[in-house]
């Protein structure tokens, strides 16, 4: 997959979390006019969770940080009461963006504080390259689906150049085929090659 695509999925992904931030600001504003009880407790809990941190940078033992969390958790609690009082989502104060995951950047961070592509992006990146491998129509044309029944039983060696008749022959080669899907992640296993003149059926028939 070229950089392009990706730099084009990362711009869209962008561009998804700046709009799922934009509503949640659109929705705050419309609801603290309705509750401006809300906007005073939010403005408390950014001004108490910027004293905690600029009191763990400064060192500062003389205020407790344990007292700055104390008050924070009392007044989100307060706020979930409001909330609920008025019949509103817990989460309709927070960004709804289409990934959970992610939060719609495409990356997570693991345990190890590295960053990997979240299976959403990796996902899109999948369906891109599934839809140029022409391959649209696997619901259809599988394995499962194969018809044997349109190559003959008869055995002609001087037609076919086989002592083994057509239908056996495509049934050995779809064994082969599926024994090849089957070990594709084995690096021993060998890969495929389908050769021959046109009209010799190298193609998948339903």
């Amino acid at each position: 997959m070229s950089n392009e695509v990706l730099n084009s999925l990362l711009r869209e992904y962008e561009q998804k979390k700046l709009n799922a931030e934009l509503d949640l600001e659109k929705r705050k504003t419309e609801l603290y006019k309705k509750l401006p009880e809300l906007q005073k407790i939010d403005d408390e809990i950014n001004h108490l969770s910027f004293q905690t941190a600029k009191n763990i940078l400064n060192k500062n033992e003389s205020i407790s940080t344990s007292d700055f969390k104390q008050k924070i958790e009392e007044l989100k609690y307060k706020k979930a009461c409001i909330l609920h009082d008025a019949n509103i989502p817990a989460d309709y104060l927070k960004p709804h963006y289409s990934c959970s995951i992610c939060n719609d950047t495409g990356y997570v961070t693991k345990n190890n504080y590295e960053t990997e592509m979240c299976s959403c992006l990796k996902q899109k990146l999948l369906d891109i390259s599934f839809n140029k491998s022409n391959m649209s129509n696997l619901d259809k044309e599988n394995f499962d689906t194969f018809n044997a029944n349109l190559y003959s039983d008869d055995v002609d060696i001087a037609k076919y150049k086989f002592n083994i008749s057509p239908r056996t022959n495509i049934l050995n080669i779809k064994q082969k085929c599926i024994e090849f899907v089957e070990n594709f992640n084995n690096p021993d296993s060998k890969n495929l090659l389908f050769t021959g003149n046109t009209g010799l059926r190298k193609n998948f028939y339903v």
